[in-house]
């Protein structure tokens, strides 16, 4: 999950590097990226909960069919009249 979370941060090696640069003294900039490596660590021992599959309800798939058919006629009305 840490090589995940790292994403374009992560080299061939498995090295994490972090760019510290807000602060003017190299110390503070050292504690900085110490710091956010710490929370990135934080956030990769935190397991996501499982995605569980949902289907819609049968009155939602109407209720979007029928907004669709709307739709269409609302666009097919915008076409040039034709005549008889």
């Amino acid at each position: 999950r840490l090589a995940r979370l790292a994403g374009y941060r992560l080299t061939q090696a498995g090295d994490i590097l972090i760019q510290a640069d807000r602060y003017r003294s190299q110390e503070r900039n050292r504690l900085d990226a110490r710091a956010r490596l710490q929370e990135m660590v934080r956030a990769a021992l935190h397991r996501p909960k499982p995605r569980k599959a949902t289907r819609p309800t049968k009155g939602a798939k109407e209720r979007r069919l029928t907004a669709k058919k709307q739709r269409g006629e609302r666009k097919k009305l915008r076409g040039k009249p034709f005549d008889l």
